[in-house]
């Protein structure tokens, strides 16, 4: 089992929700309205008058073989829709209770 953590742009709203569902990836636990900001060239979203964007962050637990599908799906998005900001980690789950 890996898990997948993604980061992304309030804009895309439901969007990654819905790439998880079309992927069988039914479980997931959300947080809404996160600020932060890219280490490399992302504006900040801190959710204030002078950067007003918010991220929103999804963890997902999924069998290795989802792994490559949604990582890829989730590339396409992210190359679609640069300036949004996306980005996704995965991890190993040891174990799970």
């Amino acid at each position: 089992m890996k898990a997948i953590f993604i980061t992304y742009n309030q804009a895309y709203g439901n969007e990654i929700v819905e790439l998880l569902e079309n992927h069988g990836q039914r479980g997931f636990t959300q947080w809404l309205d996160i600020q932060g900001r890219g280490g490399v060239d992302g504006i900040p979203h801190y959710g204030d008058h002078a950067w007003p964007e918010q991220n929103y962050a999804i963890l997902t637990i999924v069998p290795d073989e989802k792994v490559s599908p949604i990582m890829d799906a989730l590339r396409q998005k992210d190359s679609a829709f640069k300036d949004l900001g996306l980005r996704a980690f995965v991890w190993n789950i040891e174990q799970a209770l």
